[in-house]
């Protein structure tokens, strides 16, 4: 489809911006740009520090398995409180994929393959279907658009899509596994298949109608590594739980952990942005002001909004800014506008009041 084209909603016709993102879009334009005071106030913050993002990966994912060994052999009420701290823990571990796509390898030196290695294959859940896909979301042309892999206009959407677009990712771990375990080794025998897997089944996404276009990416070392390693260990999971030497039990806690994780994870990102836009382009500072920060004082982002993805609307005004210096840039940010800033405005105060306005909106579409 073309940038710019139109979301329509059946027999409801064009979707309209509503007054209040027009009143804050004119509002933002008539202010000096935030875009350029947030780059002038944080260019010292910019480069990530590869000892956190070594200690945060490895102590997260340490935990991970640790807790899902726990879960998955101790006895109630042990079980499930391992199992708790699994999905959080597996959470985190896999939201850095976000930080895989912003951050230069070459400052991150092997990070890439250590979390592949740790996370992202053993949880069918490998960098390449996040890389290539999500800066699309960033595009200035695509943001918003039917083209952007991660925008669906959820407030115009009916209550019962919004419930839906959240149940659905309960079958996430079923989804991985068709993906890796099924489609891949039967899409390397039919190319025509394997056009298909690769554009339609191999990027995380919202929005349904989206297909990827880098199709050679597939054709590449790392793609391909990745994708048999993630083939291999399936099948090799599976082999040694129907040979009996991995419990049942341990595969089934490892199903309803990932499914878990899915869940909150799609709830964090129905309150990422206020999904109003009506499928045209936005300039750079209508991207961000279409999105939230959960700022402090709320304590419990850190644990369904963590890697720095309580801030999301200050990532999209500086999207190469490493997690752990997005509340640093923030403050930063608060003590120099004043209280009637646009970028004040994109404050929500925790995810239930944030679902729960997204919900109404939903109610009245």
């Amino acid at each position: 489809m073309r940038a710019g084209a139109e979301f329509r909603l059946g027999a409801a016709g064009r979707i309209t911006k509503s007054a209040a993102v027009t009143e804050t879009l004119a509002s933002a334009a008539a202010s000096p740009s935030l875009a350029r005071l947030a780059n002038d106030l944080t260019r010292d913050l910019m480069r990530p520090n590869p000892r956190i993002y070594w200690l945060d990966l490895v102590a997260t994912a340490a935990v991970t398995w640790l807790s899902l060994w726990i879960a998955a052999t101790a006895s109630p009420p042990w079980a499930l409180a391992a199992a708790a701290v699994c999905v959080l823990a597996l959470y985190r571990g896999v939201s850095f994929i976000h930080e895989l796509t912003h951050q230069r390898r070459d400052e991150l030196p092997g990070f890439h393959f250590g979390w592949n290695l740790l996370i992202g294959v053993p949880f069918l859940t490998p960098s390449l279907l996040y890389e290539g896909v999500h800066m699309l979301h960033h595009a200035k042309d695509r943001y918003g658009t039917t083209r952007d892999p991660e925008y669906m206009p959820l407030a115009r959407l009916p209550l019962s899509s919004l419930l839906g677009f959240v149940l659905i990712a309960l079958l996430a771990p079923v989804g991985v596994i068709l993906r890796f375990a099924v489609l891949a080794p039967v899409s390397f025998l039919v190319p025509a298949l394997r056009r298909w897997v690769i554009a339609k089944t191999s990027a995380m996404t919202i929005n349904t109608a989206f297909s990827r276009e880098d199709l050679d990416r597939a054709g590449r070392a790392p793609w391909l590594a990745q994708e048999i390693a993630c083939w291999l260990w399936s099948w090799t999971v599976i082999g040694l739980t129907a040979a009996g030497v991995i419990p049942l039990r341990a595969i089934l806690t490892a199903v309803a952990v990932y499914a878990v994780f899915a869940l909150v994870n799609q709830l964090r990102t129905a309150v990422a942005h206020y999904w109003e836009n009506d499928g045209s382009k936005m300039s750079f500072e209508g991207q961000f002001l279409d999105s939230v920060n959960v700022p402090p004082p709320a304590l419990l982002p850190f644990l369904w909004a963590p890697v720095g993805l309580r801030y999301h609307a200050l990532h999209h005004l500086l999207p190469r800014m490493p997690y752990h210096n997005l509340g640093k840039a923030h403050r930063r940010l608060v003590a120099e506008v004043p209280a009637t800033s646009p970028y004040r405005r994109v404050e929500e105060a925790e995810l239930v009041p944030a679902l729960a306005k997204l919900a109404r909106k939903a109610r009245r579409a």
